[in-house]
């Protein structure tokens, strides 16, 4: 953590990726380049060719920030660093904190200012930490996502729909295999 001259501070904040959807990267043959992102090409160029794959568990990620960088930003710079071409208010950021045992999460306004939050809240994580998730406000915008991806979607609710019917019927044949086996080992009377 480091004072500025003009009275920011800068440091650096930890943000765990707890992502259940996956996220669309360019599919191109060549990365790109150092100049590219610099310019910012990546993300205001459309993207004719996307990859969905899904990020790993609880992926963390470190970002150098100022006290004065909104959560928006924190946001935007995650998805510039992962090469991250969905829209960004897909995305939300939350602060994570544990008490008594219990963890609460609330999610922060896009104006808040992580790094000033972080220092209020002291040096510990059970205190506050930051964690990155789809940002499901109930409402879905479907504009913003494309047709692969809304495909996608439908074959995921699908796979869920399917293990969701298969764990049920096993709860209740196991039921009904216990109920069979305690009819048996009651005598007839």
């Amino acid at each position: 953590m480091s004072l500025n001259k003009d009275g920011s501070y800068t440091g650096f904040i930890k943000v765990q990726l707890k992502l259940v959807r996956p996220v669309s990267v360019p599919s191109s043959k060549k990365p790109p380049s150092l100049q590219d992102a610099r310019r910012g090409s990546g993300r205001s160029t459309a993207v004719r060719r996307r990859t969905s794959f899904y990020l790993p568990k609880d992926t963390i990620k470190h970002l150098h920030v100022l006290s004065r960088t909104r959560a928006r930003e924190v946001i935007e710079a995650l998805l510039r660093k992962f090469l991250v071409v969905d829209d960004p208010r897909k995305f939300a950021l939350f602060e994570r904190a544990e008490r008594h045992g219990q963890v609460y999460f609330r999610k922060l306004s896009d104006d808040e200012q992580p790094l000033r939050l972080r220092l209020l809240a002291g040096p510990s994580e059970k205190a506050l930490s930051f964690v990155l998730k789809e940002n499901d406000s109930g409402e879905v915008n479907w504009d913003a996502f494309s047709m692969p991806e809304l495909h996608n979607f439908l074959r995921i609710l699908q796979r869920e729909e399917e293990e969701h019917l298969r764990q049920i019927l096993q709860k209740y044949s196991r039921c009904r295999q216990k109920i069979q086996e305690a009819l048996h080992a009651c005598p007839l009377g």
